[in-house]
């Protein structure tokens, strides 16, 4: 496009905050305590400045990373610089290297800034400030970040309000609409959700000339995952332009769906990319896989189920035959579903449960789960439909084991046991005479089989349960008394451990 310059960009999820935005030249000027001038240059309201450095270098070209206020004394000046050659060498290095402004101190080498520096800033378009005798340079880079935290807090305040603004934009009923609507007018320009065909499917916010659309809709095609990917392998997931003084942004939704957001704002600050980027991920679940055909066959196996199917046959639906059951919580804080849904796309499936502060995943069986940052994982045998409920008592056992040797994953063993050799009816029945004593106290059982299960450890089994060691010593001392058993025998120790698995 004439006069743009298309930036690509490939990102991963949005940063956490956004990067701190400049602070405003005039702003500095403001500070009284600094009395700062201006003697040369543009009086631009737009000049921003992100930073400050002292240097007395010659040529400062060098050591600037670009809109900073150089700070000077002039120690650098040489005496026969009077001619003007110097001043307009050393201002044309600070421009080139992108210095923002120049600050000039009259104390201690200068009693006045020399005439010939302001007729080379004036000349070049440098803003020249005069720093008085009593205002250190220390002083003037303390105000700037002062200042550029002031911003930075109010950038955050204005990035998390969007956020809240956008997630209760996507519950409401007609979600699309609405989060295009409140990002249109958090960035105070123009929201368009384009369809794989790239077609306008919904818009909000301001019009916007035909030749500003027609460039977003061109950029659009930057991102869309091409429609032979062996001739493309890879594209950026977002990418920017400018058209006409117009700020435009693209963001691929999904993982080749083909929808894309375009954005196109009269000005672009620090958090705009942050607040976009929020929207993309939110309209990626509206428009995503819950609307293909995938989501549609979940929601018709969910219906199912509850209007009585059995679920031997609702489980084709969902597109395999074995499953895994996953129980996990996480190490730091109870879940939340956001971290539940992250979870549930880390292990490769949408199916995820959160209740009772864990989180539980059905997982086809031919996906391996793999251990995940700050979750503590049991995993199930692989279970057909009508075995998913002992998987699920499979999964939650693997998770206490789990917690309780501070494993990050553990799986239940799948391998024959010597109970199988023991009829399942007799089984039962001798657990219920064995366990009789126990009748009506869950606490107690539950607490034996933990305790049993960690080899008689009264710490880990305090950490499964998440009671105090106490507790579970008085519980397992009021188990072998109602049992008349000696806990102590591992023969005894072995049957009661039969009877708890088949209670």
């Amino acid at each position: 496009m004439e006069g743009s310059h298309t930036m690509p960009e490939t990102i991963t999820p949005a940063p956490a905050v956004p990067p701190t935005p400049p602070v405003p030249l005039q702003a500095l000027l403001a500070r009284e305590d600094l009395a700062l001038r201006q003697i040369a240059g543009p009086a631009d309201a737009g000049t921003v400045i992100h930073g400050a450095h002292t240097s007395e270098m010659a040529d400062p070209f060098p050591y600037l990373l670009g809109g900073e206020l150089l700070l000077t004394a002039g120690v650098h000046i040489p005496q026969a610089a009077d001619s003007g050659a110097y001043f307009a060498d050393y201002v044309s290095r600070i421009v080139a290297g992108g210095g923002a402004a120049l600050g000039f101190g009259v104390a201690p080498v200068h009693d006045t800034v020399p005439p010939a520096l302001v007729a080379a800033c004036e000349q070049r378009g440098l803003p020249l400030l005069e720093v008085p005798p009593h205002t250190t340079f220390s002083a003037v880079a303390r105000a700037v970040w002062q200042l550029m935290a002031q911003a930075r807090l109010a950038e955050l305040r204005r990035v998390t309000e969007a956020q809240q603004s956008l997630a209760a934009a996507a519950a409401r009923p007609d979600p699309i609409p609405s989060v295009l609507r409140r990002l249109s007018r958090r960035l105070s320009g123009r929201a368009v959700l384009y369809g794989p065909d790239g077609t306008e499917v919904a818009a909000a916010g301001r019009e916007t000339p035909g030749e500003v659309r027609a460039a977003l809709a061109g950029l659009v095609d930057v991102v869309r995952p091409a429609s032979h990917p062996a001739k493309t392998p890879s594209h950026p997931a977002s990418a920017t332009d400018t058209h006409g003084g117009v700020h435009l942004a693209v963001y691929a939704l999904g993982a080749g769906q083909g929808f894309v957001l375009g954005v196109a704002s009269a000005r672009r600050e620090a958090g705009d990319h942050t607040i976009a980027s929020v929207a993309a991920v939110l309209l990626a679940l509206l428009t995503g896989e819950h609307h293909s055909g995938a989501g549609a066959a979940r929601s018709s196996a969910l219906v199912r189920l509850l209007l009585g199917a059995p679920p031997e046959e609702v489980a084709p639906l969902l597109g395999a035959g074995r499953w895994l059951v996953v129980h996990a919580r996480p190490e730091a804080q109870a879940p939340d579903p956001v971290a539940a849904s992250a979870l549930g796309a880390a292990l490769g499936s949408p199916l995820v449960d959160l209740a009772d502060e864990v989180v539980r995943v059905l997982v086809p069986a031919d996906r391996v789960p793999q251990p995940q940052p700050g979750w503590t994982l049991g995993v199930s045998a692989p279970a057909g439909p009508r075995e998913w409920p002992a998987a699920d008592t499979q999964a939650a056992r693997a998770l206490a084991r789990a917690r309780a040797t501070r494993a990050p994953l553990l799986r239940h063993a799948a391998r024959p046991a010597l109970a199988d050799l023991v009829p399942a009816a007799d089984a039962e029945t001798h657990a219920r005479t064995l366990l009789a004593p126990l009748a009506g106290q869950p606490a107690l059982a539950e607490t034996l089989r933990a305790w049993l299960s960690l080899h008689g450890s009264w710490d880990r089994t305090a950490v499964a349960l998440g009671v105090h060691r106490n507790t579970v010593r008085q519980r397992v001392t009021r188990c072998a008394a109602l049992l008349e058993a000696d806990l102590d025998d591992p023969d005894v120790r072995m049957e009661l451990w039969f009877a708890l698995r088949h209670p």
